[in-house]
Order: structure tokens, then sequence, then C-alpha cells
């Protein structure tokens, strides 16, 4: 919904219920073209990779990463956990050591750097990342599978999650924390019939405060043309690169997204498992910060 649609609306209730969206990045973000940073936190008490450390070793090596983003001008950060795989799917299947140790690395990061954090639990763990995020102070979460039905690479069905996130984030007294949600998302199928213009049309009617549109994987690009199409479904709603941002395609993508989520090209040697290269985080912001000028 656009600005000057809800301007015209005639009922309070209407007004209310909508003007609580993001009508731009940033309302969130310090500037245009936002980068987004994936502090990927080491496997949790309770998944396979996980080596018996203390949440102390984690908390350390989140926040060295989430520094490094910050002093290098990335302008928000997602607490993730990116290696509790395989991946569950659903908010229910989620165990409770792992949502509870992602909690405390959470609120580690969110009390050491002054910029947004935001949370996301792998598959679609949308209740449990809001209830992080309440308890850690973050900002927003990502939803991965708000709207619609997809199978996951897991081989599980699942289904979107909009009423209930919505309904508990109300009854949670949080509404100041933002939804940023996925269209046809990455490691996923949807269900037959459900394309990108559909399920961005359904995200944005069920308040969606920024739409992401990712690859079919982890670090694969979407095309600049799925990313002009979502934009001008959503109009004044952000959209976000969810995956693949490189300096080389930064600008036709950031044509048309108000801002993308950076995790595998922030990496060393560009592959997902390593730690944060500080050189690649200035290589991608000294791009980004090249096409804002020009913008």
């Amino acid at each position: 919904m656009k600005k000057e649609v809800l301007n015209q609306l005639i009922p309070e209730w209407a007004r209310e219920l909508y003007s609580k969206r993001m009508f731009s990045i940033r309302d969130l973000f310090k500037n245009d073209k936002a980068i987004i940073a994936m502090v990927h936190l080491m496997p949790l008490p309770g998944a396979p990779g996980y080596g018996g450390w203390g949440i102390e070793v984690v908390e350390e090596q989140a926040l060295k990463e989430a520094k490094i983003y910050e002093e290098n001008g990335v302008d928000g950060l997602i607490v993730e956990n990116m290696w509790d795989l395989p991946f569950y799917s659903g908010a229910s299947r989620i165990p409770p050591e792992e949502m509870t140790a992602h909690a405390v690395v959470a609120r580690h990061v969110v009390k050491n750097v002054s910029i947004p954090v935001g949370i996301t639990v792998i598959h679609n763990g949308g209740r449990v990342a809001l209830a992080i995020a309440k308890a850690a102070g973050a900002k927003f979460i990502r939803v991965c599978l708000y709207t619609g039905a997809a199978v996951w690479d897991t081989g599980e069905f699942d289904h979107g999650v909009a009423a209930d996130l919505v309904r508990l984030r109300k009854a949670l007294y949080a509404e100041d924390i933002k939804f940023f949600v996925d269209v046809v998302k990455k490691h996923s199928v949807m269900f037959p019939g459900i394309d990108l213009e559909t399920h961005t049309k359904w995200a944005d009617f069920y308040l969606a405060d920024a739409v992401i549109v990712t690859g079919r994987m982890t670090g694969e690009a979407p095309s600049p043309e799925d990313v002009a199409k979502v934009k001008s479904i959503v109009g004044d709603t952000p959209v976000l690169i969810g995956s693949g941002l490189t300096p080389e395609n930064a600008e036709k993508l950031l044509k048309y997204a108000d801002g993308a989520i950076v995790g595998t090209y922030f990496k060393v040697n560009g592959l997902t498992q390593n730690p944060v290269d500080p050189e690649r985080v200035r290589r991608l912001m000294s791009v980004v910060n090249s096409i804002r000028g020009r913008a």
C-alpha cells in the first residue's frame, strides 16, 4: 500500500492497521540500498555439527563477525542458525536447546552493536524467530514462508504462517518488530500454481514490511527481471535481494531493489562455511556506496 493510499483511508481502524508497515527502507536503516549482513552462528547445542563448546565460544565468534560488518559500513545484521543443518521445517519442530542458545547469542550481538539486528530461524521458524527477537531486542525477523505453500529441500511440505505471526506479534506487544518475508524462496519448490507474481501479491496483502527475492539456492542471485517484477507489484514496500549479491551484479540488482541481505559473498573465498573476510566487506560496500552516490 502506498503512502498516498494510506492517507485516503477513512476508517480509523484501517489507518491504524496499515500505518504500522514500512514504507521505506530508511524507516529502519540509515541508508538507501541498505546492506544487511548475515551472522551465521556456529552449530548450536543439539545440532549434528555441534562439538560441545560453551555458549561463550559461539557468542565470541558471532560478535567478532558482527563487529567486522559494523566497522566496514553495513547497515544491519541478521543472526541466523545457518549451521543447525539438516534443518527442521516449521517452528513447532525447532528444538528448545537450539532456540534458547540462539536467543542468548542474539542478545549478546544486539547489546554490542549500534546497527539494527534481525533474526532468522531456518526453515520457516517464524514463531521462534519472533520470540527470539522479542527476547533479544532485535528489530525485525526474516520469515521464509509467510504465505503460500511449498516443499523444502528436506522433503517436508510446509505452509504460510502469516495469520499466526501477525496475531502473535500483537499479543506480545511486539509490533515494532518488522516482518521481512520471502517470495518463491531458495531451498524450496512452491506448490503448483503459486508463481512469483501470485506469491508477491499474497505477501503484500498480508502486511509484509519488506519482501525478499532470492535465487534457487544459497549464494545464487535472482534475475533482475524477477526483482523488477516484485518491485512493480509492491510499490513503496521495500524489496530486498535475499541471496547472491556481489560487486559484479550489484548495479543491475540494486537498480530495482531497496537493499540486500548478504552472507556468502562476505566469506573467505566466497564459501559460506568460512569466516568473514573484511576485505570482501569493504569491496562490496565500496560498490554500494558508489551506487548510492549516483542515485
